[in-house]
């Protein structure tokens, strides 16, 4: 699972730094066997910190970053492996 071809939307590329992009993928990567074809992760600003919260269903699977950062966004991303191919998301574009 998410051991494809990644891709990213057009709104991601438009509102997602490309850092942040980066460290989504690498949250994929290093989470523990089996993992859920559907990611979810929240982006919100704590003061200077980007708090990111990472969330899967199936297997239940919960974590919780805070990264100084010098402008935080805010934002609702979906990552969905289909099988042939990973892809990140806003929320609004699924």
């Amino acid at each position: 699972m998410f051991d494809n071809q990644r891709y990213i939307t057009r709104g991601i590329d438009a509102e997602i730094p490309f850092e942040l992009q980066i460290f989504i993928w690498e949250c994929i990567d290093r989470m523990p066997k089996p993992k859920d074809y559907f990611q979810i992760f929240t982006f919100e600003a704590v003061g200077i910190l980007q708090k990111i919260i990472h969330i899967s269903e199936q297997p239940e699977y919960c974590m919780n970053y805070f990264i100084p950062y010098g402008n935080p966004i805010t934002a609702k991303i979906y990552v969905i492996d289909d099988g042939d191919h990973s892809t990140m998301l806003l929320s609004g574009e699924y």
